[in-house]
């Protein structure tokens, strides 16, 4: 094995794990003062890793990626791809946090230092091509995403969502472990290749339970039905920016990590999974529209959204195709700046003391109080709901069309009748906020940061977004062939 470029293909874990073990020294000899000097330092640590995921990317000379470490991670077009969004979700929610937090005086230099620690661990996660470094990478974001979840210490809330994510995390790692530990005992290696090679045929029940359980731990990381029940909980209960974070770089880490699995150790046994993804898919499709219909606080409804949205980009991954897994990376895109931009508008929701507001009844006429940040709600919810022709229409049509191509017209009929009643929902919010008498408890003027953010994120969604399908859609091929 060359180490010499083993150390090259992760220098993006590199920098960030030298950068996050330095800035930790900064934060303890530096105390809360040093907050806002670590989250600069942070941004700069993910824009290096990103020009490094960015070089592997485009650069021909890393056209077929490599292992690394004895083939225990993989550089490739995917992985870099999958990095970008990541370290992108991690970079606006370090931006977005500082402000949040200052009101309450709960931030501190450990914060970004956690986001770091959690991207190290998502970065292995999607260049994982060994069940050991899936493991080590997903315990390692896990591990940073409870604390992160319960950082404001004196809020029950928050006390409660980080310890709730730790209890049912625990549960879902355990199920993890015994199915890769199935696996592995009729495979004969944690190599994926070695499993694909292996598990062919028709499976007895030791290695179909294992790939059962595997995929259950990886449904829960997605936030997945029948696995999602932590998610409207912890949502709700974490810091705004923690919420953001945990719908936007994580779920895209989780995502990317659970195609990887299936096609890369399982794509020998397409019978086995499609049946389960298929499932799944429709499952939280169907779930994510009718429970979030009833809720009245704005993070549970977004909380429902993402489960929603998770269901329409498993339906690519059901096709097990090519382009199946090159709609799901290009809907991601799409799913970023959606999400993102609501949870910063839903950051700006605050009283004349400052205090955050989460309830529906709060946008009550937002549009005459706030017409800006009311024009952008309505922008990220009809793009949320898939109306054309916002761009949030065209990632849901390509994973369609995927899956019509691979033959499976029913699933994509089932999957467009089902974004009807998620519709509702979507427009319920719009419709309070143009056409319910003002609340009048919005009022906070906002910040010229998250201004500027959620003013991007529109932009990036509206339809000026089809611009940049010349750019993503070979982008996006060239991540998906790298699977295949």
């Amino acid at each position: 094995m060359d180490y010499r470029l083993s150390l090259i293909f992760t220098l993006p874990e590199i920098i960030l794990t030298v950068s996050s073990l330095i800035l930790l020294l900064v934060a303890a000899f530096g105390g809360v003062k040093s907050a806002r000097l670590v989250t600069i330092l942070s941004v700069v640590a993910l824009f290096g890793a990103s020009a490094y995921a960015l070089e592997f990317l485009t650069n021909p000379s890393f056209e077929f990626g490599g292992d690394a470490f004895y083939g225990l991670y993989r550089m490739d077009g995917f992985g870099s791809f999958a990095k970008l969004l990541i370290y992108f979700a991690a970079i606006i929610s370090l931006m977005v946090a500082p402000r949040f937090f200052k009101d309450s005086g709960a931030y501190r230099p450990e914060y970004p230092v956690l986001i770091l620690f959690a991207t190290i661990g998502m970065g292995l996660m999607v260049s994982a091509v060994d069940l050991m470094t899936l493991y080590i990478g997903l315990e390692l974001n896990s591990l940073s995403a409870y604390v992160l979840a319960s950082f404001i210490r004196n809020d029950v809330r928050s006390s409660e969502a980080g310890l709730k994510y730790f209890v049912l995390g625990a549960l879902a790692s355990g199920m993890l472990l015994f199915g890769m530990s199935l696996v592995y005992g009729f495979a004969g290696s944690t190599s994926f290749s070695v499993i694909s090679d292996t598990l062919t045929g028709d499976l007895s029940t030791g290695p179909l339970i294992g790939v059962v359980l595997v995929l259950a731990g990886l449904a829960f990381k997605i936030s997945a039905v029948p696995f999602h029940m932590w998610t409207p909980d912890v949502y709700e209960g974490a810091p705004t920016p923690v919420t953001a974070f945990f719908a936007s770089a994580p779920k895209v880490a989780a995502i990317a990590l659970t195609v990887r699995v299936i096609i890369d150790a399982f794509g020998s046994q397409t019978s086995t999974w499609q049946q389960i993804i298929v499932f799944v898919a429709l499952a939280s499709i169907v779930l994510g529209a009718v429970a979030a219909i009833g809720q009245q606080n704005i993070k549970r409804l977004l909380a429902y959204s993402s489960i929603n949205n998770v269901g329409f980009l498993l339906i690519g991954l059901a096709a097990g195709t090519e382009q199946g897994v090159s709609a799901m990376l290009f809907y991601l895109v799409i799913y970023l700046a959606m999400t993102l931009g609501s949870f910063i508008c839903v950051m700006e929701m605050r009283d004349a003391d400052g205090k955050p507001l989460e309830s529906l009844s709060s946008l009550a006429g937002l549009s005459q109080t706030r017409p800006g940040l009311a024009a952008a709600f309505a922008v990220f919810m009809f793009s949320l709901a898939g109306i054309p022709p916002l761009f949030g229409f065209w990632g849901k049509f390509l994973v369609f069309d995927a899956a019509v191509a691979a033959g499976m017209l029913p699933l994509a009929v089932i999957g467009i009748a089902a974004s009807v009643i998620g519709a509702f929902y979507y427009i319920k919010v719009v419709k309070i906020i143009y056409f319910d008498d003002p609340a009048g408890e919005i009022v906070r003027t906002g910040h010229k940061t998250e201004n500027s953010l959620i003013a991007l994120m529109a932009i990036a969604v509206s339809p000026l977004g089809y611009l940049a399908i010349p750019l993503l859609a070979p982008v996006t091929a060239t991540a998906a062939q790298a699977l295949f």
